[in-house]
């Protein structure tokens, strides 16, 4: 969700590389690819809605309506929805017990848009209070770990759990020290997106320029690197490059938030 639709168009174009198309869902939408795979979507409608500029997940489900009533049985809030489109597909607007907000899709869903494949975000990660008992709400609530065909399968992993789908990893569940309802968006439960970029230092660079601000030392592992950031309305995500495109001095500090495990 943004405030201007042509600001984070011109944002995340020079920062990630997306480019641009009008999305089926009206005026206020668009649709960002990378070398013609959709990636992510963008709604300027955070100032109607009178919600956070953010990013949130959108989790695939069969019902709309049975997951909705799920959450609700599991002392979660429902904001929004479900609702339906008139280009196909109905959504919700949802949040955990601790309050991370994620959304539910019920519709056709793009192979390119998955999380963890090609060009798509890289990961995503939920910082909250107790991973093991979020988990056991996400999982009876979007039926993971159910042994359904096209499933994801659950681990615990180094204090983390972490949902696999196909043998990729395409979330983690970190505990940490967060704390509900705390007025800053990084430090109360959220899920957090990773998107991938070619070069870290270039892409950085690039955000500041145009208004944005990294809110983390660079973190780093052996096989990548990685920094959180602000886009100039305050929204949060995670930028990481692979060692082997990257060419960064690898001089940064300490680990982004929840990130070392990458």
């Amino acid at each position: 969700m943004a405030r201007d639709l042509g600001a984070a168009q011109r944002f995340y174009g020079a920062v990630v590389g997306w480019r641009f198309k009008p999305a089926r869902l009206g005026d206020a939408f668009s649709v960002a690819d990378l070398d013609g795979v959709p990636v992510a979507g963008i709604g300027a409608l955070a100032g109607d809605l009178a919600v956070p500029v953010a990013w949130t997940p959108y989790f695939a489900v069969d019902d709309a309506d049975v997951a909705v009533s799920r959450v609700r049985e599991r002392s979660g809030t429902v904001a929004v929805g479900p609702v339906s489109f008139e280009s196909g597909g109905r959504a919700a607007l949802v949040a955990d017990r601790d309050g991370a907000v994620f959304g539910i899709w019920e519709g056709q869903v793009s192979a390119g848009w998955r999380v963890g494949t090609g060009h798509a975000p890289a990961w995503l990660e939920l910082r909250t209070r107790d991973a093991f008992e979020s988990a056991m709400f996400y999982g009876e609530v979007l039926e993971w770990a159910t042994g359904r065909a096209g499933c994801c399968e659950v681990s615990y992993e180094k204090d983390q759990v972490v949902l696999r789908q196909g043998g990729e990893a395409v979330a983690r569940l970190d505990s940490g020290p967060v704390e509900a309802g705390a007025y800053s968006p990084y430090t109360r439960p959220r899920w957090h997106v990773h998107f991938r970029v070619a070069s870290l230092d270039a892409a950085v660079a690039a955000a500041e320029a145009l208004g944005g601000r990294t809110v983390s030392d660079i973190g780093e592992s052996g096989t990548e690197r990685w920094v959180s950031l602000r886009d100039p309305d305050g929204a949060l995500f995670t930028l990481t490059a692979s060692r082997e495109t990257d060419g960064g001095s690898g001089t940064g500090g300490g680990a982004a938030s929840g990130s070392g495990s990458r």
